[in-house]
């Protein structure tokens, strides 16, 4: 030990991590080098002065010496001026070379919330926009700039019509209207030249005038845009471009609070005076989640370019791509964290590229590189719990099964409609698909132009996230109540309480049509433990000698970690029973499933065999 110095005030190499936000690896490397005062090795660690200064470590060289800030990342910034020079952006702006080349008349993105759709469609504004600012100056630096003349003589050119419905969720169709006409006021407001136009007339500016004041009635306000975009082609001699963003958010609110019809109708009303086969339309851009085009909204409109999340077009641009987030990575320092941001946040497939969640990547930086369920407390998810009570058992048996790594050949409809899951509750799959919760593979293009495809859970996070959004919404199945006692039975090591509450829950509430196979039980046990709080859920994992059924680990090491092993043989006597679950606690041993939790420091964990046969139950406990 070095002299003088006290062994308690010195910290490892993680914790100096933590302390210093810069990686270990990097840590590492100047202990080695001799760098860090004071720091003094220890067998194969480093350990280092708590109060020690943090070195410069010469890869910054200006003329104070001292390293260059970094960029802060746009946490919950949709600003595209404001992100791309004032924060670390992701250069996004080959969606625009794109489109350039493609040329649709309207493009229609659907993708999952907090995806980049808003910061997209703020970037679309701001490049086409035609300002008295020169706006040039925020595009010089990337990557469309580099593409040539071509491109550059759209900047600034068009008139843009910018709406977002993306706080439009309010419970009654009148609320619902009053808001949409005070954000057709605000946007109207950015084009106060109309007023004095030349080339509008009398009864335009008084239209004009209304929309100001929020005065119009339903039938004037759906034909806002074919209104505004009409006066701005006069007056700026070139018809605009129109922006809408995140437009199935009133939908979606529609739904759950019985106003559906009545903005199903104004909605087809608006798009189709605005955007069908207009002269005043240079092009358009819409955002959502859903692409609901089996309601007509969009009838008639053959000018659509529909991008879902299964079409290889414009798939790299909303997300991060694996090349972005190793940039990111080197950037601030955090090339040691890549496998674990791939563990998180990757794992989602638009088209053919895999993506990871920007929202989640980004408050993963900045929030010292801790990984975390981020995207949870993102947006309302009322509508998940609306969508879950239109399943049932058998769709809950495969909902829960995703929890353990496996995968479901479903049907997926990227345009799948709300009213369609009471009478289609397959469609479950679809919506969670397009919101975000699911990935597909192996798609397979069907006869109709829908999908056949392998869906799973993407990643760690929405591992985490699923069973609170989605699994928890399905407590009519197995209500909360029960859920609580059961988990409350586990957690105490009562193994006649766990038999009795899970006993009396198959004889409630499973149909004895339900109790064919271990993968049942399986996947009833999956769902139960999903409910809990306070632990991570795994399933069919490795370790020890084998692959154990059920894992609990308590995210607080002073709780008990779980085991729980499963069995099923049809037609068994009691004894028989209690022989099998008998047989399903030594499994546990015999194959030291409790190995990996041993490892993290879990010190008590409690071990469970379970058997089943029909809706009779036996278990078999032990403790360690």
């Amino acid at each position: 030990c070095i002299r003088g110095t006290n062994m308690s005030e010195m910290i490892n190499v993680k914790a100096t991590s933590k302390l210093w936000n810069i990686s270990e690896r990097r840590i590492t490397a100047l202990c080695n080098a001799g760098k860090i005062d004071g720091a003094y090795k220890s067998g194969k660690s480093w350990l280092i002065p708590k109060d020690t200064t943090k070195p410069e470590d010469g890869r910054f060289n200006n003329s104070n010496n001292k390293r260059k800030p970094k960029l802060p990342l746009p946490v919950g910034v949709s600003d595209y001026i404001l992100a791309s020079s004032e924060y670390y952006y992701i250069d996004k702006t080959m969606m625009i070379k794109d489109f350039i080349d493609e040329k649709p008349v309207v493009s229609l993105f659907t993708r999952p919330r907090r995806f980049g759709k808003t910061l997209n469609m703020d970037m679309l504004r701001t490049f086409f926009e035609k300002t008295d600012e020169d706006t040039s100056i925020y595009f010089k630096d990337k990557n469309i700039w580099k593409c040539g003349e071509k491109y550059r003589l759209y900047q600034g050119k068009y008139p843009v019509i910018f709406i977002t419905f993306k706080d439009i969720k309010y419970n009654s169709w009148t609320l619902t209207l009053k808001a949409i006409s005070k954000i057709f006021s605000k946007e109207a407001s950015r084009h106060m030249e109309l007023l004095e136009s030349d080339a509008c007339n009398k009864y335009e500016k008084e239209s004009f005038e209304k929309i100001l004041s929020s005065k119009c009635n339903e039938v004037e306000l759906s034909n806002f845009l074919s209104d505004l975009s009409h006066m701005l082609h006069k007056h700026h001699k070139v018809a605009p471009v129109i922006i809408i963003d995140e437009y199935d958010i009133p939908i979606q609110q529609g739904y759950i609070s019985g106003f559906y019809d009545e903005i199903i109708m104004f909605m087809r009303n608006l798009f189709s005076a605005g955007l069908k086969d207009s002269k005043d339309l240079s092009f358009g851009f819409m955002t959502g989640i859903l692409k609901v085009s089996k309601e007509s909204i969009f009838s008639g409109l053959n000018n659509l370019m529909i991008n879902s999340v299964l079409d290889d077009k414009y798939s790299s641009y909303f997300g991060f791509t694996k090349d972005e987030i190793i940039s990111m990575c080197k950037y601030y320092e955090a090339e040691d964290r890549i496998d674990e941001i791939c563990e998180w946040y990757d794992g989602y497939r638009f088209g053919n590229t895999d993506i990871f969640n920007p929202w989640s990547v980004i408050n993963y930086f900045s929030n010292s590189l801790s990984p975390r369920a981020y995207w949870q407390s993102t947006g309302s998810n009322d509508i998940i719990g609306t969508i879950m009570n239109e399943s049932d058992t058998e769709i809950y048996d495969k909902l829960t099964s995703l929890l353990s790594g496996q995968s479901v050949t479903t049907y997926i409809d990227t345009s799948v409609i709300y009213p369609e899951i009471k009478n289609n509750p397959s469609t479950i799959y679809s919506f969670l698909l397009v919101a975000g919760y699911l990935k597909a593979t192996n798609k397979v293009l069907s006869d109709n132009g829908n999908y056949i495809c392998d869906i799973s859970l993407p990643n760690k996070e929405i591992s985490q996230v699923y069973h609170k959004e989605v699994l928890d919404k399905l407590n009519y199945i197995i209500p909360q109540r029960m859920a609580i006692a059961i988990e409350e039975a586990i957690y105490k090591g009562d193994s006649n309480a766990l038999k009795e509450l899970i006993s009396k829950l198959l004889i409630q509430s499973v149909s004895s049509f339900d109790t064919v196979s271990e993968n049942f039980y399986h996947g009833l046990m999956l769902g139960i433990c999903a409910l809990f709080s306070g632990s991570y859920i795994s399933s069919n994992r490795e370790s020890g000698f084998g692959r154990y059924d059920i894992e609990l680990k308590p995210l607080n090491k002073k709780l008990p970690g779980i085991i729980i092993e499963l069995k099923y043989k049809k037609d068994c006597t009691n004894e028989e029973l209690k022989k099998l679950a008998n047989e399903a606690l030594k499994q546990i041993n015999d194959n030291h499933y409790d190995t990996n939790m041993k490892m993290e420091g879990i010190k008590s964990i409690y071990k469970y065999g379970v058997a089943f046969s029909g809706k009779h139950i036996e278990v078999s406990q032990a403790e360690e």
